[in-house]
């Protein structure tokens, strides 16, 4: 039976030239016959070496630090497998003009395998000390201690990989997942590796477009480098000129006169980020409309309607306020809060939508994510046995075989249990459900991010903040390190299949492939944790930030754990619905409508995900995809042959600068902006 993402996006296999397509009735057996027959080469050239892995390590480390600096400051972390593979290509082959040849070129698998090492040490390892650990850092006023941290930091990037093994086969192999960042990066590789007229005209294009990415991303990003600069007294006076004239807006915002109330709602304009819409090129219609729908759904529907029952109880809160500044006064117990706002309001009437639609947003993303598995388990069954499942033939030998998840979860799980009883003093079966948690929820970010390119950390960490606020009542510390764990190992989930589904479309081993990954966990962890410290060493350093996700995260964390009253009833009620939309619809996409027709179905995931991030990261996302789909009515072959390119030299173009202003934006406050003390 087909899966329902399967036909979601014409990039979504994106088979070399030369290969024979599948037929869209194709069995999990014969797919995986049928990538071993056509696409698999792992064992004709070298992939797994020491230079690769050394490569990576080096490159990810660097890309570590600069992540945890974007994500204090944006809350936001860049994709690391790009910009490590073009870094890779260029600096290697300056190594052989170097040596005059006699060092040999990495081949394309190498370059492979150092993208997964480089993407697990710079974007897997560390992914909540920003957010998590920020947020602990805020609450408390000092920093954990780095012997709880490191071992923190290690175990949960290697438990998100480790729990991605019964994935891979599952979403990769068989739903053909478009993982768009995968994508890029192999058309980025092979158009770096590849020979004859064709290759040497997608190789053009990506170039192009490369290069088009990193001017967007130029004057959208230099500003904070150039003030940063001028604070260390080494910006020229014309540098910081420009820095303030000429520059590409975060995000252009559409008239408030379109909007109920008339306030500023957050992330309601177009984003022009060449990511983002490139991203939506290679996803395709069905999710980047899903998305565009429900955002739509949100900002003009949902959104009145909260405002107007807000305005409702305006005297109802104006009373209980001055109630309990009587109660005060008179030294007595403050009244309960008869309402809670659905919406966070600022003093100029400012409000943002994500604070009550992330609960039903979120809720729809991991039910539909859970029936699909509920519906297909015999695959996932499949998946755990012992030559790697699904299939007895040659294929079967290269899949990582499910009893490694085993032997890798045993240990790590109860580190991760033992660690966060004697660091955190929480209880046992705590542990044990924080570690049990990361399965659901790492599917959960899996799957988002192989329909949509975006990995919702953030949501995944409240699902587990909701349910802690309930089991640890009170406790902001056992919140926030439990929903690091869960956050950070789905984040790490989803980080490899993504690396996974690069190396499905160029045929490297992916056994070869998962222990460089595990290999990168040791190099971003003993980047990261000192980073942390000289970046941030006090309280009033990383405030000097305004860290919007470590804010987000303490704000839950103290709003929680003060009671589930706090979650505005309409919230609750969201959560309902969102959970009961997240069974129906694949229920109804799987089971009861033909093949032919789910390809109308709007997406689960992408109407999920609409609601948990801003509006303007969707409408970027359906710019993108309308793109490709008049470019595929007016000239299909060309868009054939240049969509994934164009798109993936946009994706690595803009990934590559920002990433490189973050590491000039960490080096320049490391050398002249750190604090005393």
């Amino acid at each position: 039976m087909a899966t329902p993402s399967s036909s979601s996006s014409p990039a979504a296999t994106n088979l070399p030239p030369g290969v024979p397509p599948l037929p869209d009735n194709a069995t999990p057996e014969q797919k995986d016959a049928h990538w071993y027959q056509h696409m698999y080469q792992g064992d004709r050239m070298p992939q797994l070496t020491v230079r690769a892995v050394l490569m990576g390590g080096i490159l990810g480390m660097l890309m570590s630090i600069s992540n945890l600096y974007t994500t204090v400051k944006l809350g936001w972390a860049f994709g690391v497998a790009i910009t490590a593979c073009v870094l890779s290509y260029v600096i290697w082959n300056g190594v052989r003009v170097i040596t005059g040849g006699r060092v040999s070129q990495m081949t394309i698998l190498e370059n492979n395998c150092m993208a997964s090492t480089a993407s697990a040490a710079g974007y897997s390892t560390g992914g909540t000390i920003g957010t998590a650990f920020g947020a602990l850092l805020l609450i408390q006023g000092m920093h954990t201690d780095w012997t709880i941290l490191v071992p923190f930091t290690f175990l949960v990037a290697a438990l998100g990989v480790f729990l991605a093994i019964p994935m891979k086969r599952q979403m990769i192999n068989h739903e053909q997942l478009p993982f768009p960042s995968g994508i890029a990066a192999a058309e980025t590789l092979r158009s770096l590796y590849g020979h004859g007229r064709e290759a040497i005209q997608k190789a053009t294009s990506l170039i192009i477009a490369l290069f088009l990415g990193m001017a967007i991303a130029l004057f959208r990003s230099y500003e904070g480098l150039v003030e940063t600069l001028d604070k260390a007294k080494k910006a020229p006076e014309w540098l910081l000129n420009m820095a303030h004239n000429v520059k590409i807006p975060d995000l252009i915002p559409f008239p408030n006169t379109w909007l109920v109330p008339k306030g500023n709602v957050g992330g309601f304009g177009f984003e022009p980020s060449a990511l983002l819409v490139a991203a939506g090129m290679i996803v395709g219609i069905r999710v980047s409309f899903s998305m565009l729908f429900g955002g739509l759904l949100l900002y003009f529907v949902f959104i009145p309607w909260m405002w107007n029952m807000d305005q409702g109880h305006a005297a109802e809160l104006a009373a209980w306020t001055q109630a309990v500044a009587d109660a005060k006064a008179a030294g007595l117990a403050e009244p309960a809060k008869p309402y809670v706002n659905n919406f966070t309001y600022s003093p100029a009437g400012d409000f943002n939508p994500m604070r009550w639609s992330l609960w039903a947003g979120t809720a729809l993303m991991v039910f539909s994510s859970l029936t699909v598995v509920a519906i297909q388990w015999r695959t996932i069954v499949r998946a755990f046995r012992l030559g790697g499942g699904g299939s007895s033939g040659p294929e079967a030998a290269v899949e990582v075989p499910g009893w490694w998840m085993v032997v890798g979860l045993v240990p790590i799980g109860l580190g991760l249990v033992v660690l966060q009883h004697y660091a955190f003093n929480m209880s046992w079966v705590l542990g044990i459900i924080a570690v049990a948690m990361s399965f659901p929820l790492g599917l959960v970010a899996c799957r988002a991010t192989g329909e949509t390119d975006t990995t919702p950390i953030g949501a995944m960490g409240k699902v587990t903040q909701l349910l802690y606020a309930a089991l640890a009542q009170g406790n902001k510390v056992v919140n926030l390190s439990s929903a690091g764990v869960t956050a950070g190992a789905a984040g790490a989930s989803a980080d490899l299949l993504t690396d996974l589904k690069s190396g499905y479309l160029l045929g490297a081993n992916p056994r070869r492939q998962f222990i460089a990954q595990f290999a990168g966990c040791f190099f971003g962890t003993l980047a990261i944790v000192p980073a942390w410290y000289l970046m941030f060493p006090t309280k009033e350093a990383l405030e000097a930030y305004n860290p919007p996700a470590a804010n987000m995260w303490k704000a839950f964390a103290e709003a929680l754990t003060a009671g589930l009253n706090s979650v505005p009833v309409s919230a609750q009620i969201g959560i309902v619905v969102g959970g009961l939309l997240g069974i129906a619809m694949p229920l109804i996409e799987i089971l009861v409508l033909p093949p032919k027709y789910r390809k109308y179905m709007p997406s689960a995931t992408g109407l999920g995900l609409a609601w948990v991030v801003p509006f303007q990261n969707s409408l970027s996302f359906a710019v993108g995809a309308v793109i490709t789909w008049i470019w595929v009515k007016l000239t299909p072959k060309a868009a054939e042959k240049y969509n994934v390119p164009i798109a993936s030299g946009l994706v690595a173009g803009e990934a590559l600068l920002a990433a490189f202003i973050a590491i000039a934006g960490t080096v320049v406050g490391l050398l002249w902006l750190r604090p005393a003390g």
